[in-house]
């Protein structure tokens, strides 16, 4: 038997003894919420029924804590939990005559809310309410939709866990199936959970403790009959082999760009690439075409990955990837036409989530790179349901006009109207290098805040490693990647491009940031610190703007890349000529390749800083010395003569080029290419002219 099958109970009487109940009930969610093979993020529902003192009686009533819309068990805190009172919740029951008012129903939840508890109840809250017991679970657990996915799901159901489990067929979660539920429950004393066809699990206990263990041991029961009755090899057997690693790689890096940039016109999109052993054992089997169509059984699986995936072949080309992503679209439409009803919101963006590539492994697309991590995910649970559901019945996937009737649910649009307005940069990708500096680490920050996925690039292991993990704690890890690069080494640009497109999916800012600085009269510049400051800023720029333009070419969607040049490539000062002609050699460079770009739409900008010293690795050092020692002042000084030497009488700080970073980076600035912009608080001689 596999090792990973059977789940440990994590239970710690000395954690859980001090935890009053609504504690408890948080303590057990966290536990349940810790392990994808019990149920996904954001998947799944705890609750338990609370005696509390009323806040507007001083009477102790029974109140319902339940988790809230939106949340994840593994993750949430107290405020996920919704409360409502117990007594209400009857009440509305006593109204309830017909399926046309479920909708009614759970508009009036908000009439039984607990102590005006902000967090809003889910469609589920009605599953819990009615279950005469204390505590509660809800579940997504693979080993048990395997058996709610197979077409003898009432007879698997009964002969894995006889009477002790019940089952209810398909029905969208409401309060009609609450009701049906609990009756069950009262009906049959014994009875400690039931399978919902096409679903997941409900057990149930008189503790959190109790009714934890109990969640684990029906997920395990339904995990070890399942291991030995499946039937072998899984999904009938390899059909082709899966290319090795390294090739695997290359081939979801070529592809990546490709489908992005055909799926993103209307909304920008990042992606997640893998190639887990489950996921490589259904793509390269021969039941692959046979059941991928069918698409997922669970409803929480099918809304994070759409009706059914794309099949793409691993060596598909640009005509051939047009062919398949418009058939899909076709495929949409005339499933929201043959589904929808007269009141259905308008059609949804028809790409397809999930991509399975043949010798490959999987990619998936969405608005963000969390959310495309966690479709593929789901997807990979959706492939155990398959796996256990096809070996030892058949299959079958969520009918098509109840999945419809899900993901237009008028509920589920009215929550998707009040989500926030998308951030201008959101899946989007950005490669900086410099990254682990000043400037980099503000331009960063700068386009995070906006939504922006972003790869920092930086010589510097230790510096990079300390700003990349303060981003990844303040933005989600799954914003923020760093690459240890040399900007001067190509096989090092070449590997770093490419890991920021197989992180991401693609790449539509580049900030080329990386520096050094030098100082010397002309003939006391030796040949090294020429080629060095050369090789940095010249060839460095070069390096990285040619990789990150071959990407957004293959892309098709534009792009933006932003030079971080100087006031002196504009303005020679003296003591400085290899600096100041690299810096020349960056500005026109991006109008040669503003050239080259703009007819598919990438834009090449600089902005020219002066005397950012604030957070400048260039600045420590032999350079604020000469520049001290050239001006006759004290190295303290500096900031302050660089102040008064402007126009504006202002110094000049890391945020304030990160906002010309932006700026540029932005569609603010979409009718913008070949032009630089000086952030300097004034300077006469590097006016534009």
């Amino acid at each position: 038997m596999s090792q990973n099958i059977l789940l440990s109970s994590l239970w710690d009487d000395a954690v859980a003894a001090p935890l009053d109940e609504p504690g408890k009930l948080l303590y057990r969610s966290n536990l349940l919420g810790s392990d994808l093979r019990i149920t996904n993020f954001g998947g799944g529902n705890t609750s338990a029924k609370v005696t509390s003192r009323d806040p507007l009686t001083g009477a102790d009533v029974q109140v319902l804590w339940v988790k809230g819309s939106g949340g994840d068990i593994g993750s949430m805190k107290l405020d996920g939990f919704s409360t409502l009172y117990m007594d209400k919740l009857f009440q509305l029951r006593g109204q309830y005559k017909s399926l046309d008012q479920e909708d009614a129903m759970v508009e009036a939840l908000g009439h039984c809310i607990f102590n005006l508890n902000p967090r809003p109840p889910s469609i589920d809250t009605w599953l819990h309410g009615f279950v005469p017991a204390t505590h509660v679970d809800h579940v997504h657990s693979d080993a048990v939709i395997a058996i709610a996915a197979a077409a003898d799901q009432v007879a698997l159901t009964a002969q894995i866990f006889g009477d002790e489990i019940g089952y209810l067929p398909w029905q969208r979660p409401g309060i009609d199936l609450g009701i049906k539920l609990g009756a069950m429950a009262e009906a049959n004393p014994k009875m400690i959970g039931l399978v919902l066809g096409s679903h997941g699990l409900f057990t149930w206990g008189d503790t959190a403790k109790a009714c934890y263990e109990q969640t684990l041991r029906i997920i395990n029961n339904a995990a070890v009959w399942l291991e030995a009755n499946v039937k072998r090899p899984a999904f009938d057997g390899e059909k082709i082999a899966p290319l090795a690693p390294d090739a695997r790689g290359n081939a979801a890096r070529r592809l990546m760009p490709l489908i992005r940039g055909r799926i993103s016109s209307a909304e920008m999109k990042a992606g997640h690439f893998t190639d887990a052993p489950e996921v490589l054992e259904f793509v390269n089997s021969h039941a692959l075409e046979r059941l991928a169509p069918l698409g997922t059984s669970c409803p929480d699986h099918f809304l994070r990955t759409k009706i059914k995936p794309l099949i793409v072949p691993a060596d598909a080309d640009a005509a051939t990837l047009d062919a398949l992503i418009a058939g899909y679209r076709a495929d949409y439409a005339a499933y929201y036409e043959r589904c929808k009803h007269p009141n259905s919101p308008a059609m949804r963006d028809p790409n397809a989530v999930i991509y399975l590539i043949p010798g490959v492994g999987m990619v998936s697309f969405a608005k963000d790179k969390a959310t495309a991590r966690i479709s593929a995910e789901f997807y990979v649970n959706a492939i155990n349901v398959m796996r256990g559901a096809s070996g030892v019945s058949t299959y079958q996937g969520l009918d098509e006009q109840e999945a419809f009737n899900i993901e237009y649910w008028l509920l589920e649009e009215a929550k998707l109207q009040r989500m926030p307005k998308p951030k201008s940069m959101q899946g989007r990708v950005a490669f900086i290098t410099g990254g682990a500096g000043g400037i980099g680490s503000a331009s960063a920050e700068r386009l995070l805040r906006e939504g922006c996925n972003v790869v920092l690039a930086d010589i510097d292991q230790s510096a990079l490693d300390e700003v990349t993990a303060g981003f990844a704690k303040r933005y989600g890890r799954d914003m923020v990647r760093g690459v240890v690069m040399d900007v001067t080494q190509e096989a090092q640009v070449v590997a770093a491009i490419e890991g920021a497109v197989a992180e991401f999916g693609g790449l539509d800012v580049v900030v080329n940031n990386a520096g050094i600085t030098s100082a010397a009269a002309v003939e006391d510049t030796t040949l090294a610190m020429w080629n060095r400051t050369m090789d940095i800023l010249s060839t460095g720029y070069f390096l990285v703007g040619r990789e990150g333009y071959r990407v957004m070419k293959a892309q098709g969607i534009g792009g933006s890349m932003v030079f971080i040049a100087s006031k002196n490539g504009v303005a020679a000062s003296p003591g400085a000529s290899a600096y100041c002609t690299a810096k020349a050699a960056e500005i026109h460079l991006a109008r040669c390749m503003a050239l080259e770009g703009a007819p598919m739409g990438i834009r090449v900008n600089v902005v020219n800083p002066d005397a950012v010293l604030r957070g400048s690795k260039i600045w420590k050092g032999e350079w604020s010395q000469q520049r001290a020692a050239s001006n006759k002042i004290a190295v303290d000084e500096l900031e302050e003569h660089y102040r008064k030497r402007s126009l504006l009488q202002r110094s000049v700080f890391p945020e304030d080029i990160a906002e010309g970073v932006y700026f540029f980076a932005s569609d603010l600035s979409n009718k913008s290419t070949g032009n630089f912009l000086n952030v300097d608080a004034g300077n006469a001689v590097s006016f534009t002219r």
